[in-house]
């Protein structure tokens, strides 16, 4: 099945406007085999991959991530077609990483981006081919380069002079020479919000286009023992569906790239390698029903022909694209599922009144909420409902005022304690970010195929917390 189609789609709408409509499931924003049963003994109940959610949540208690394995390979798969090859397509592990999704990844053709250290560890003992692997970081350490070089990785992407300078004293020591990229800031905004913004100067990554940080940067590598310079690399930020923005920043890249040929022109003993455009990540898909999907397709198009015209354009040859989806893989393909507990109706200003219904989960499974304001869908998985729509949002069990994972949506009036709620697109960044604050341990994730649900992660333990105390 296609990730875009799906059983009981309903209309783009911000909030539900019945309670039909809130039983029904948007199909763009939850994982493929999501579905509600129209018929059986099921009737009513929410099943994944064929497994009813309910047994899902007696099984492996609550909360729970849920991610649906099939979905998440047909989206490897869609880009890959899309780009023209799943080694132009780095998966973000930053997004969600385990052994489980690196060898999904390896198994569907991509490749993998890692950004820390501790993501490499895990890549490489998830048996993930190091020459497949680019390495991301503002910061690297030593361990994590002498890491790096030493498994051979395809490709590093160098973030200051320090890196550069340091980056070749490991490359010496190993007597190996590493691929690397230069980290670029183009100057090129796009509407997003500002902590996931990455293109603008005013940042800690990358070198500055503007201000000629960059060039001397390339030139650095062009130069440097054991580096040898692949090419450039930008990152214009997170959730974004069209490839304009994209296209801007290879524009002003390319124009880098002219700049460096002519600069290594006359450099006869040293002839360039430049053969590699990264433009990075921040695919956005649909977290609320009124939000449309990614067209993969269309933006892939679209992006390589601007490329092309813009290598064209500035008398390069046309460079060899690579893009580092994360979440446009993992996020819709996985759920939260949580276990209604308090319910309560508080007077606001005015007269009105909001439900609030408490769940038991909150902030340390989800931060997004209380760091972006990000906004999410949620519904009633065990049973349809049949109560009146009221003003209401869905708040966690930290004691923090603003542990709120839903702000405002109309639910029925009839969930009750005991229900279970579900959440989606939350594959992204939710247990990547999970903490133990108030320590409420980690939830485990659930991949569920073909009607069967297994562990990926377990349930981090009070036991496991103590564990690491001397």
């Amino acid at each position: 099945m296609d990730p875009e189609t799906h059983l009981n789609s309903t209309p783009l709408r911000r909030r539900t406007s019945s309670t039909a409509e809130f039983n029904a499931i948007p199909a763009h924003v939850y994982p493929q085999s999501l579905r509600r049963e129209t018929a059986g003994e099921r009737q009513g109940e929410v099943t994944i991959g064929g497994v009813p959610i309910a047994e899902i949540a007696e099984t492996f208690g609550t909360p729970a991530f849920v991610m649906d394995e099939e979905d998440f390979r047909a989206r490897c798969r869609r880009l890959a077609k899309a780009f023209g090859g799943g080694h132009y397509v780095h998966y973000a592990s930053k997004a969600f990483l385990s052994k489980t999704v690196a060898r999904w990844v390896m198994e569907e053709g991509l490749s993998l981006d890692v950004a820390s250290l501790g993501e490499l560890q895990v890549a490489l003992a998830a048996g993930f081919p190091a020459e497949r692997i680019t390495v991301h970081g503002n910061n690297k350490s030593p361990e994590f380069l002498r890491l790096a070089v030493s498994e051979g990785a395809e490709l590093i992407v160098v973030d200051s002079l320090q890196e550069i300078e340091a980056l070749s004293t490991v490359a010496g020591e190993l007597g190996k020479s590493q691929d690397v990229l230069v980290r670029v800031t183009p100057g090129v905004h796009v509407d997003t919000h500002e902590f996931i913004a990455t293109s603008h100067e005013d940042q800690k990554f990358g070198f500055s286009l503007a201000s000629g940080a960059a060039h001397r940067a390339a030139m650095a590598c062009h130069t440097a023992d054991g580096v040898r310079l692949r090419g450039l690399h930008c990152h214009v930020g997170s959730q974004v569906f069209e490839a304009s923005g994209f296209a801007l920043a290879a524009e002003r890249l390319l124009g880098l790239w002219k700049q460096l040929l002519d600069s290594t022109a006359a450099l006869s003993d040293a002839p360039t390698s430049l053969d590699t455009l990264d433009l990075g990540g921040g695919y956005g898909i649909a977290y609320m029903p009124d939000q449309e999907a990614l067209d993969v397709e269309e933006v892939a198009s679209d992006l390589k022909s601007k490329v092309r015209k813009a290598a064209e354009a500035a008398g390069v040859p046309v460079p060899k694209l690579n893009v580092e989806p994360g979440r446009a893989i993992a996020g819709p393909s996985m759920i939260t599922l949580y276990r209604v507990g308090t319910v309560k109706d508080v007077e606001v200003a005015d007269g009105m009144t909001r439900r609030y219904i408490s769940v038991d989960g909150g902030m340390s499974d989800n931060i997004r909420p209380a760091l972006y304001q990000a906004e999410y869908d949620c519904r009633v998985a065990n049973r349809e409902v049949a109560g009146e729509l009221l003003p209401t949002r869905i708040v966690g069990s930290h004691c923090e005022s603003g542990d709120v994972l839903v702000n405002d949506a109309l639910v029925p009036d009839d969930v009750r304690p005991g229900d279970l709620l579900m959440i989606g697109a939350t594959g992204a960044y939710c247990y990547a970010m999970a903490s133990r604050y108030n320590m409420m341990t980690r939830p485990p994730v659930v991949r569920v195929a073909d009607g069967e649900a297994r562990l990926m992660i377990r349930r981090e333990t009070i036991d496991d917390v103590l564990a690491l105390e001397e």
